[in-house]
């Protein structure tokens, strides 16, 4: 099974990631975990290139386009091949994002992201993606307070992350199938809790 975790910035989306790959590897599952973007060496240095406070310069074009990149690397390079394995693949962040940022947060026309993104993907898509959803703002000061690099796409306008939270929702309630949301304004442990189940309900019946 391929599951995505999504959310807007400070959503702890990574710090909940290896704790719920070990709980799962703990129930007998084979899990490979991986990260957007990055997750390869060559992705690894298209997120040096997005991520660096010097590029601010960078137009929303060329930003979509290296976030594409990345996740084609990403794709053939490391999910796909798990999945044939028949792993169980979370990933930290896929496809979703760059509607959310890309096309949500810059005003990027979406049908021509779907489109990138079939292209980019090879048409791959999570069975289960999980928001972790918190305030703009509140998930912008846990960034800041948490002593982790603050990096360019932080440093957007409060206004730009209020439309990524808000595009995220829309696509939740878009394809309720797929997405389930969980309030990450919780203590962590309780999201973490509540991934589990949601992970379970899924996972289980699928390998039973």
């Amino acid at each position: 099974m391929f599951i995505t975790l999504e959310g807007p910035e400070g959503s702890g989306k990574s710090s909940q990631l290896p704790a719920l790959a070990e709980f799962l590897r703990s129930r007998g599952y084979t899990v490979l975990t991986t990260r957007e973007p990055g997750g390869t060496p060559i992705g690894d240095q298209v997120r040096q290139v997005l991520t660096r406070m010097e590029n601010q310069g960078m137009s929303p074009r060329a930003e979509t386009l290296l976030f594409c990149a990345a996740r084609a690397q990403l794709v053939d390079q490391v999910i796909r091949p798990a999945l044939a394995r028949g792993e169980v693949v979370i990933s930290d962040r896929y496809a979703d994002s760059t509607l959310a940022y890309q096309g949500y947060g810059h005003g990027n026309d979406l049908a021509v992201l779907r489109q990138m993104l079939h292209f980019a993907t090879g048409g791959l898509w999570p069975e289960l993606t999980l928001l972790l959803d918190v305030d703009s703002a509140a998930g912008l000061e846990r960034r800041r307070s948490s002593g982790g690099e603050w990096n360019r796409l932080d440093d957007y306008a409060l206004s730009f992350h209020q439309r990524v939270r808000q595009g995220y929702l829309d696509l939740a309630r878009s394809q309720p199938e797929r997405w389930v949301v969980v309030d990450a304004s919780q203590p962590m442990d309780a999201v973490q809790q509540a991934l589990r189940q949601v992970i379970l309900r899924r996972l289980e019946p699928a390998l039973s």
